[in-house]
């Protein structure tokens, strides 16, 4: 059995952040073609894994989507979420609904254990466990969805890193405005 990978995908404005200076997140643009490239890494993974920040946001939004929402992505994603395993990472959240398993304590041990089984697992979003996770060599590739908008300020893409060389593996534009860059470890 062939060890599994850590996908890191994250939506960014031009000029570096997941989300605007109070918090916004309502910038992201969903269409066709990245809808696709999000289903494609739904084929991927065997498992979603989310800090505690990003859980919040989604299991609040997608077990309701179909209510909230008639957006054909959401459509098409919000009963693959809720069927899916899942893993959030957190230290104060005791459990969690969704086909979930909470990560509370040896994180880096945990992924490290779930990679070696060969899961392939995609981290969406979020900056403290994106960071912990680059840190302790745990993300195998970043993908980063560029969206056409300035925020100013916010939460940045990358949280005090360290410096490390990436090697691009993929650049393209999907529905002629989000650039997606696709990034291994050099």
């Amino acid at each position: 059995m062939s060890a599994g990978k850590l996908i890191h995908f994250v939506a960014q404005s031009v000029d570096g952040y997941i989300e605007g200076p109070n918090g916004e997140f309502d910038w992201p643009i969903m269409e066709s073609e990245l809808s696709d490239h999000g289903q494609e890494l739904n084929e991927f993974a065997d498992a979603f894994l989310y800090g505690r920040k990003v859980w919040d946001m989604m299991s609040g939004f997608w077990p309701r989507a179909e209510e909230l929402s008639d957006d054909p992505h959401d459509l098409r994603f919000a009963p693959v979420w809720r069927e899916f395993p899942k893993y959030v990472v957190s230290r104060t959240l005791e459990k969690a609904d969704w086909n979930t398993r909470v990560i509370k304590d040896d994180v880096a041990d945990e992924i490290t254990k779930l990679k070696a089984s060969g899961t392939n697992l995609v981290l969406f979003g979020g900056t403290t466990l994106a960071a912990f996770l680059t840190e302790h060599g745990l993300i195998d590739e970043y993908q980063i969805s560029v969206h056409p908008v300035i925020l100013g300020g916010g939460q940045p893409t990358f949280h005090d890193p360290e410096r490390f060389d990436l090697r691009l593996a993929e650049a393209r534009t999907c529905d002629s405005k989000v650039v997606l860059l696709r990034y291994t470890r050099a």
